[in-house]
Parts: C-alpha cells; structure tokens; sequence
C-alpha cells in the first residue's frame, strides 16, 4: 500500500509538472528542460494544496470526461469515471434500439460534463442542463465552449422551470447527490473540499431519486428514458421506488469498473 501511495504521488507530481511547463508527461523525461524559479515555486505550491487534500483536478483546472476536456473549479462537483458509464449506458441503447433522439435534459449538470458529452456524440439531439447552482451554469457554459457543443443551460431546481415542457424529453438522465447527510463528515478528505450540496441526497440518500421518478413521467414523452446515477448499495431501494412508480419500468441496471451496481435505466410505459 506504502509503494501504491509512493507511485501515485509521483505520478501527480509529474502531472503538476508537465501542466507548469506545458509540456507532455514524457517529454519531462527525453528533454533535459530547464525548471525557472517560477516554476519551482508554483510545483511546490501544488504539492502543498494537495497534500491539504485539495482534489487534483481543482488544483490543475480541468478534467478529462469521456475523451473530453473540461474545465473545473472549486465550488463544482468534480466528474468521475464512473459516471462515464452513465453516459455509454444512454448511448448504446439510443443507438441500439430504435429508440428516438428527440430532446435529452441533463439534472444537476454541474461542469456540463454528462451534457457535453451527449451533445458531442449526438449531434443530432436538442440537449437541455439545468442546475441550481449559477457558478456550476457559468462553468457549463465554458465548457460547452472548450468543446464545440450548443446546449440550452437553465437554472432550475430539478424540473421547477419546465412546466412548459411536458411530454417533451426523449431522455432524462441524472446523476444527483446520494451520500447519506449522516456519512458525509466520515467522507474521505477530498470530497470535504467538493460541495456539499452535491453531495447531500438526505437522511437515506435517496431524495432526489424519489422526486426525479415521482415527476419525470410528466416530462418525459412516449416510451421516454430516464437514466440515473445511484450510490453503493443503493440498488435495492432504487428497484422498489420504481416498482411503486406506476408509470415505470426497469430496463437495466449496469455496473462500475469494482462490480457495484451504478447506472439504472429506466423507461416510461405510461
């Protein structure tokens, strides 16, 4: 464990270092460069925000997301691999089936980075964020920008600004906050740096889940999908929530790179 913890502390300094001289990891390696006194300081000043338990990304500024670059900053829910999944799940079955894009809305979109990248790889659809946050609005508006992507970015506490939009999403995919209130002072130190309004889904961790299922039908359209992100353990209250939704039903559950159940797809049969 010591020596995991030895190899990937020299792998963020090389990270630290390749983003200060902007240079790729390897050239660090082939090229004897020079390192200015500068740059000296700010690599030093990195390590110590780090070891503070600052995430990697807040410290470097961006992130990658599905072969996509994103911009992040303090404030705003890191991405993590995990939730790629999320978004294959959407894309195989979409491409998979013959089920039509149309209009996609994205809840809690945080940096944009599950928006982005639907818009990326469905030029095709009409891709729809909303966040209550306006500096997680802002930084999707970035990286909308960073990536060549259009979306329609709305303030919205999950569907509070669509009444107007009823029966229009094909798809409706989330990833919002599931950790327990009660777990979150035992979390690791990084996540104490992130914000906790992505973080708290409530006493249970299941609160935004019970309202996304309960009011999704009344904007999703005939056959619509509803894709969500859940927490460990979490997949047996998931299942029984969508049992006692009448207008739903299970399509797949699909696991994360350690075999816990993560994504849960879910389509409208009402």
């Amino acid at each position: 464990m010591a020596g995991k913890g030895i190899e990937n502390a020299m792998g963020e300094s090389e990270l630290f270092l390749s983003h200060i001289l902007d240079c790729p990891r390897a050239e660090l390696y082939l090229n004897n460069i020079a390192v200015k006194e500068d740059d000296s300081r700010q690599f030093w000043q990195f390590l110590s925000t780090r070891m503070e338990g600052v995430p990697l990304q807040y410290i470097l500024g961006s992130t990658e997301f599905m072969g996509l670059e994103f911009k992040i900053r303090p404030g705003v829910f890191v991405p993590r691999p995990e939730t790629e999944i999320l978004v294959e799940a959407i894309l195989f079955e979409i491409r998979n089936s013959k089920f039509e894009i149309r209009n996609i809305l994205d809840i809690g979109t945080g940096c944009g980075n599950i928006a982005v990248s639907l818009a990326k790889y469905l030029p095709e659809a009409d891709v729809f964020a909303c966040d209550i946050c306006d500096s997680a609005l802002q930084l999707a508006e970035e990286n909308t920008h960073l990536n060549g992507v259009k979306l329609n970015l709305i303030k919205s506490d999950i569907f509070a600004a669509f009444c107007n939009k009823r029966n229009y999403f094909s798809s409706i995919v989330s990833n919002p906050p599931y950790v327990n209130r009660g777990d979150i002072p035992g979390l690791p130190r990084e996540l104490q740096h992130e914000p906790k309004s992505a973080l708290d889904g409530g006493l249970d961790g299941l609160r935004y889940y019970r309202q996304i299922i309960k009011e999704a039908p009344d904007y999703l359209g005939k056959d619509g999908l509803l894709a969500l992100e859940i927490g460990d353990n979490q997949a047996r209250s998931i299942k029984q929530i969508i049992e006692e939704a009448p207008n739903f039903t299970l399509v797949s559950i699909s696991e994360d790179y350690n075999n816990i159940e993560r994504v849960v797809l879910i389509k409208k049969v009402k």
